[in-house]
């Protein structure tokens, strides 16, 4: 369709110039002679910049060029039309023989074409040329895409045309050309200019090699600043999903004590739930807002899971830590054999609703995807309404209280054994709203918990155990570290150094961050 339209603005565009004959002798060229000689008939014609051009280039490609002895035609059917006057042709002539198309020239032919969309009234295909031809364009180009630069207005496709531009400027024989272009590019951004430029520093002309280190200081220096935005981005990023990991171990951990080795298959219950809930909205028109379902569903869910385990199996067992460990690490097996048997055990894929697809483009080369950023958002939002919960109402201050001091709690008519109840299917939902998250970002699968529980306890232990505060620095600040370290040497290493900053940190600090305040502790 959009090739449909291009042709219909070719054709109006053709009508509307004056009525002048295309360059006989590149015609000629194009469809009687040799590789070389059609290449530069190409380029000659591109020179010229006539929109009738995209027509004759078109007709090569599609096979409907003939030539009558020195005569070239375009024929359709049993219409023909002289290539080079445009007018008609009748009756057709006799010994016709037609014009074949190599691959080579095929090439060649489309990336004209791609220079011809420059001119067309739809951004989306100026778009798009404009990122083809950014990726290499023939020299012979450079007329059409200064004519298209000159009448380009919108801010995204205009850069493109001109590091277009400069990139074919660079290669001119004429040194004050090369020099103007070099110039041009140091005011850029983009990561193509680095290139291009580092190619220039090794000019033999000392002119060109002095501005091609000017203008690559300049273009390395704007392109630092969009990589530490980006890797700024990716460590807030990383540190909220560990956040919303671990936000829900800190409370049953800090609260009882309880080494839950099943929190990350409540987080892969909660992004189960989020799979569900979009099968079911995929029947109907309002496919886009199954979040707002999945949300509450995947809490609710892993919440209901959680205080069943809690009322069965973990209120047994308080006081046991190894018998904990055991007796939760049994129960994450079976849940992952639960969820293998339901849906099998391949990943499933959950897709993003249309608000989270795609990104912001903040720097060159930098691209901040939406679902990263709604992550962001979301974790700030859960941490908003448990500091809410906590403390602000009823529940928040029992939990609170048993935390500090579970026999004082208990003295003063709190029922703690419902407390923890509460307490464990609170941090079990949270757990499962984390798994919310985390598919947007990735597959699901029966395995999914087992890649954040490690990371959880590590989060948990380096805050301060029973610590919302040490929880969230604690996040950040692994999140950061995570992805400087994978920048300098690596995700191997980078998990390698944090692990082992982690165990020499617990030695010399085994509070963690912020120790938890109140008698038992303090006793």
């Amino acid at each position: 369709m959009r090739t449909l339209k291009f042709i219909l603005f070719v054709f109006c565009l053709s009508i509307a110039c004056p009525a002048q004959a295309i360059d006989k002798a590149a015609v000629e060229k194009l469809a009687l002679g040799e590789a070389d000689e059609r290449s530069a008939a190409i380029a000659a014609l591109l020179a010229e910049g006539d929109p009738r051009t995209a027509a004759l280039l078109q007709a090569v490609s599609e096979g409907d060029m003939q030539t009558a002895g020195k005569r070239v035609l375009i024929v359709k059917g049993e219409q023909a039309t002289d290539a080079v006057s445009g007018e008609a042709v009748s009756p057709l002539p006799e010994g016709r023989e037609d014009v074949v198309a190599n691959n080579r020239l095929r090439r060649e032919i489309e990336g004209a074409l791609a220079a011809f969309k420059l001119l067309s009234p739809e951004r989306t295909a100026r778009l798009e040329a404009a990122k083809a031809l950014a990726g290499g364009a023939d020299a012979a180009m450079l007329p059409l895409v200064k004519k298209a630069l000159e009448k380009e207005t919108d801010p995204d496709i205009k850069p493109l045309l001109e590091l277009t531009a400069s990139s074919m400027e660079m290669k001119s024989g004429d040194k004050e050309t090369r020099l103007a272009a070099i110039r041009r590019l140091g005011e850029s951004n983009s990561p193509n200019s680095r290139t291009l430029l580092a190619e220039a520093v090794t000019d033999a002309d000392e002119d060109i090699r002095i501005a091609a280190q000017k203008s690559l200081l300049a273009v390395q220096g704007k392109l630092a600043w969009g990589e530490r935005a980006g890797l700024l981005f990716a460590g807030i990023s990383l540190g909220s999903i560990l956040l919303l990991a671990a936000l829900g171990l800190a409370i049953t951990y800090g609260l009882m004590g309880v080494i839950n080795m099943a929190h990350g298959e409540l987080i892969m219950i909660g992004a189960y739930t989020t799979y569900v809930v979009q099968v079911l909205f995929r029947k109907t028109n309002f496919f886009d807002w199954y979040l707002l379902l999945a949300v509450p569903a995947s809490f609710i869910v892993a919440a209901a899971v959680g205080m069943v385990l809690e009322r069965v199996v973990i209120r047994w067992l308080y006081g046991r830590p190894l018998e904990t460990l055991l007796a939760t690490w049994g129960i994450s097996l079976m849940l992952i054999q639960s969820v293998r048997t339901l849906f099998g055990a391949a990943n499933v894929q959950v897709e993003n609703p249309a608000f989270m697809s795609g990104g912001i483009q903040a720097f060159a080369g930098v691209v901040l995807p939406w679902s990263r950023i709604g992550i962001i958002v979301f974790a700030a939002l859960v941490l908003f309404l448990i500091y809410l919960l906590l403390t602000k109402t009823r529940l928040g201050l029992f939990v609170r209280g048993v935390t500090q001091n579970r026999e004082m709690a208990a003295c003063v008519g709190v029922h703690t054994g419902r407390v923890d109840m509460w307490a464990f299917g609170l941090g079990s939902g949270i757990a499962g709203l984390a798994g919310c998250a985390l598919s947007q970002i990735g597959n699901v699968g029966p395995d999914l918990g087992q890649s954040y529980i490690v990371d959880s306890f590590m989060v948990v232990v380096f805050g301060g155990v029973g610590q919302l505060a040490g929880t969230v620095y604690a996040a950040m600040t692994l999140g950061f570290a995570n992805k400087f370290l994978e920048a300098v040497s690596g995700a191997v290493i980078a998990k390698i150094v944090v692990l082992v900053f982690i165990i020499f940190f617990i030695q010399r600090r085994p509070q963690g961050l912020f120790a938890v305040k109140g008698r038992s502790v303090e006793a």
